[in-house]
């Protein structure tokens, strides 16, 4: 992911670390007298960073196995509704998570960013043989919850990483008061950012889908039409509020205009892409292309198995690939390991085969007669989750 393909390539390994990378013959002839393990038939590859998944929610695979709800906020009433029936947390919410856990290091995945509400995911770190990433959200939009929700930020433990949910459910306040804590601990800040229409329609007008959903409930209160603000988007309203930055990842980020990509370029902020729930859901497909246009390599996330019928990351290049066929394969690759590192933070070692770069990636079976990059690319991507990698670790 950091170069054209190498034909009949091979990695040297050495101490946990990359040391070389090129054509076999010539690294054999380099490194006479090292061990040789051949992966026959395989491409060598980095393995694949998870950006964005909320593992707590495992347990509610069944919401998308059958046909999606009328819209998004109706997905959230049943959502929000089967998890109280079944019980926020316990040991059916660990077991599921602990599952889809394990998939995911199967099917390739090196490293996860997981967003949740409870501690569940904190629990499975030491268990995940990879990198889990664990993230607190916080939500709370009215001036009542404010308060109640910064005392109990204050009291949290420094090494819990703290984040904001979304615009259409965090006050704004409540979302500078997370990404000033953050930035002061060096953690990083993901945030859902503009995946139902809907919420734009609220941050700019106060009407549409999401705001009626926020007002039935009692949740929504009109904290946006600020004086001297015109607020175009989503994106526009976090710069607006001064948390777009290099360790802000924005989520989804479907519904972003021209000039918010360019302010989500201009304030070095990433973006990850979760095509599988997006479809489910139906709430639209990213504008990728302009995105790569300007210069920003998105991260990919599966999200959660609540809003994924396949929680696979391989199924997410692939629907991405149908979703913008225009799209250059090895760019979507690029993405599902380079850019995700980058978004997490861990591109020293992870995304790339690069000499300095971790010795734990992965041998990923191909058929043989393919011959050109283009080819062995789209085979990768098209495919989807019937991809079977192995581990090479050094």
């Amino acid at each position: 992911m950091a170069g054209p393909i190498v034909a009949d390539g091979a990695v040297v390994l050495h101490d946990k670390t990359i040391a070389a990378v090129g054509p076999f013959r010539e690294l054999e002839a380099e490194f006479a007298g090292a061990a040789v393990e051949d992966h026959d038939g395989c491409v060598l590859m980095p393995g694949l960073i998870n950006a964005h998944i909320h593992l707590e929610l495992s347990n509610l695979a069944h919401l998308s196995q059958g046909n999606p709800a009328e819209s998004f906020t109706d997905w959230l009433t049943e959502m929000l509704s089967e998890r109280e029936a079944l019980g926020v947390t316990g040991p059916h919410v660990e077991e599921a998570a602990l599952d889809v856990l394990q998939v995911q290091h199967d099917s390739g995945v090196l490293a996860l960013a997981d967003i949740g509400n409870t501690g569940v995911a904190r629990k499975l770190v030491g268990v995940f043989p990879g990198l889990l990433f664990p993230f607190l959200e916080y939500l709370g939009l009215t001036r009542g919850s404010l308060v109640p929700a910064l005392k109990k930020l204050g009291k949290a433990d420094d090494h819990i990483a703290c984040t904001a949910h979304a615009p259409y459910s965090t006050h704004p306040e409540l979302i500078r008061a997370l990404k000033k804590r953050a930035d002061q601990l060096g953690f990083l800040f993901p945030i859902h950012v503009a995946e139902p229409v809907s919420e734009n329609s609220m941050l700019t007008s106060g009407t549409g889908e999401m705001a009626d959903f926020l007002r039935k409930r009692g949740f929504y209160e009109d904290t946006f039409s600020w004086a001297g603000i015109d607020i175009e988007g989503s994106v526009q309203y976090l710069h607006s509020l001064g948390v777009l930055d290099e360790k802000t990842l924005c989520v989804h980020a479907i519904h972003v205009s021209e000039s918010e990509i360019t302010l989500l370029k201009e304030s070095g902020a990433k973006i990850c892409l979760c095509p599988g729930s997006n479809r489910f859901l139906q709430v639209g497909t990213a504008p990728v292309a302009a995105y790569l246009r300007q210069g920003i390599l998105p991260a990919l996330g599966t999200d959660s198995a609540a809003s994924n019928p396949e929680v696979s990351m391989w199924r997410e290049m692939q629907l991405l690939a149908e979703d913008h066929p225009e799209i250059d394969p090895y760019e979507i690759l690029r993405m599902a390991t380079a850019g995700g590192a980058a978004a997490l933070g861990i591109e020293a070692e992870y995304g790339t085969l690069d000499p300095g770069r971790s010795s734990h990636f992965l041998a990923v079976p191909v058929a043989s007669d393919l011959q050109k990059e283009q080819e062995v690319c789209a085979a990768l991507v098209h495919r989807g989750s019937s991809t079977k990698p192995q581990w090479v670790s050094g």
